[in-house]
């Protein structure tokens, strides 16, 4: 029996975005479109290529877009030990409560960062440029 686990992605992992081939070449399987929980604050981070960093705050937060991923543990610490600074992979709540692997970032990757989280997610705020 093959164990598996998810992870949730926010922007340059989504379908159809620059880095999915990451999970695609690594047999990951789209399990579901969905949010986070209201308790995150998205920014367009100054990186190459143009991603988000994610970020769960204390108070004002929202609801963020996400996919979830399933991954074999080897795809997944394979594609773990590959993720960048100041990238991150933690603990995400999706907005049904579970908490799945998933995105974040260094806090110091946030400076002159713009808040895009009005946007309710990369997607969004691509669409809007």
């Amino acid at each position: 029996m093959t164990t598996t686990g998810l992870l949730a992605v926010v922007g340059a992992h989504l379908s159809g975005q620059p880095l999915n081939f990451q999970l695609v070449d690594r047999g990951a399987e789209l399990v579901e479109t969905t949010s986070t929980a209201a308790a995150y604050r998205l920014y367009a981070l100054v990186t190459d290529p143009p991603k988000p960093g994610l970020v769960r705050v204390p108070q004002s937060g929202v609801s963020i877009e996400v996919e979830v991923w399933r991954l074999t543990a080897a795809a997944f610490g394979d594609f773990v030990w590959q993720v960048p600074r100041p990238m991150t992979i933690g603990q995400v709540e999706l907005a049904d409560r579970r908490l799945v692997s998933g995105f974040g970032v260094e806090n110091v990757a946030l400076a002159g960062a713009p808040d895009i989280s009005a946007y309710g997610g990369w997607r969004g705020w691509l669409n809007s440029k």
